[in-house]
């Protein structure tokens, strides 16, 4: 009979599958950086919510709200939650058990390690919580998929260049899922795509103090009209 760490285990599998699938319909992420004033301001109306509004009116499916050590984190993203029910909502930056004990606690689709760290793989698993790390070298990459790691952060994309992980497959065999991420922006998206990652992350500059990039709402545009 199936142990409860089997089911935790195929649940854990099963939600990593959901996420590249959602990732394939829409091959991009939006990580965010809350100011410490967005923080402060969970409850309400700020710059921040109001582009991200935006954005998930515009079509965007994945967002990556970086894990702060604040009070304010849980409540903005409820706020989020509650404004933009679209979102498949993950968090971003998680180097430590409480961030990822926080993300699991919410009920985020998944977090997003910038480095490999196979402790909190192992907690990730058990809490049946995908957990995307962070993979530069070959060594990580073969550590992430012998810790059944479907899908993969490449951290610093930007470094390393497009050519870089196709080049791995043959030594390593199957490779997982693959997010670019790191250094990249919306006119990167189309060559990394095509050179074989299945997915871009791209990071804050994409909104700022002059509102959302039209680029990238033209981009959402053609994406979910298909054309």
């Amino acid at each position: 009979m199936p142990s409860t760490s089997d089911f935790q285990r195929q649940i854990w599998l099963d939600r990593q599958e959901a996420l590249i699938a959602s990732l394939k319909v829409q091959p991009l992420l939006l990580v965010v950086r809350p100011e410490r004033s967005d923080l402060q301001n969970a409850d309400g109306e700020s710059p921040l919510l109001h582009q991200l509004r935006i954005l998930h009116d515009a079509g965007l499916r994945h967002l990556e709200l970086a894990w702060i050590d604040h009070p304010g984190w849980p409540r903005l993203v409820e706020r989020l939650r509650r404004c933009c029910p679209g979102f498949s909502l993950g968090a971003a930056s998680v180097v430590r058990l409480q961030g990822l004990e926080q993300a699991s606690q919410l009920g985020l689709n998944y977090a997003m390690a910038p480095c490999w760290d196979p402790s909190l793989q192992r907690r990730a698993r058990f809490l049946a919580m995908p957990l995307v790390p962070g993979v530069f070298s070959p060594s990580e990459v073969h550590q992430a998929i012998q810790h059944e790691a479907r899908l993969v952060k490449l951290f610093p994309a930007a470094n390393l260049g497009c050519s870089y992980w196709s080049r791995l497959e043959a030594p390593l065999g199957g490779l997982p899922f693959v997010i670019a991420a790191g250094g990249l922006s919306l006119g990167d998206v189309t060559s990394w795509l095509a050179s074989g990652h299945g997915a871009v992350a791209l990071g804050r500059r994409a909104i700022g103090p002059e509102g959302v990039d039209p680029a990238l709402l033209q981009w959402l545009q053609q994406s979910t009209t298909g054309h």
